[in-house]
């Protein structure tokens, strides 16, 4: 079974088992805090081709539109749910829907912003582009948010040399372990 064709069939089955919870979250934030549910980013997917993904808001509307850790103060722009949702990475839920569309894969480098050109173009310089962007990929089980850019795009390097059937099963596995223990997300 080809890795697409997987990725589709588990996002859809996840889509129909969460739709609920998702309802859920969705009202949560709508209520908690002014402004749409979701929150789109424009993101470099494979090839460097921009695309839209989704995620349920987790700050501020007028929140600038960079990378988290840029920010001076982020716990400032969180709303009221924002840091629960962002520790339990329920504000991810959404890209289940990238997944669907083909944007995203479950595993594979996490999509930069299209704003982070340093990230970007090293990713280039090793042929990090040609992979499908992840829910999850061996970075974020490798530090997360704690990472410097060289570090994770060394992590990034070694998934696209080394990237399989297993290693994807591995990573999926991890994340979960990580999901649950809250580890390596900073805000």
């Amino acid at each position: 079974m080809s890795k697409r064709l997987m990725d589709f069939l588990l996002a859809f089955l996840a889509l129909l088992v969460l739709v609920l919870p998702m309802l859920l979250l969705a009202l949560l934030v709508r209520l908690t805090s002014p402004g749409p549910v979701l929150y789109w980013s424009n993101r470099i997917g494979r090839h460097n081709r921009i695309f839209r993904m989704p995620k349920f808001r987790s700050m501020r509307i007028d929140t600038p539109e960079v990378a988290t850790h840029l920010l001076a103060k982020p716990e400032s722009y969180l709303t009221p749910i924002g840091s629960f949702l962002r520790r339990s990475s329920l504000d991810e839920l959404p890209q289940l829907w990238s997944i669907l569309k083909g944007d995203m894969s479950f595993v594979g480098p996490r999509p930069a912003l299209f704003n982070q050109q340093d990230l970007i173009a090293l990713r280039n310089q090793y042929g990090i582009q040609t992979l499908t962007p992840g829910l999850t990929g061996w970075a974020q089980i490798n530090g997360r948010d704690d990472l410097s850019i060289p570090a994770k795009v060394a992590l990034d390097s070694y998934y696209l040399k080394h990237h399989s059937l297993w290693m994807d099963l591995k990573i999926l596995f991890l994340t979960a372990q990580s999901v649950l223990r809250r580890q390596g997300v900073s805000h």
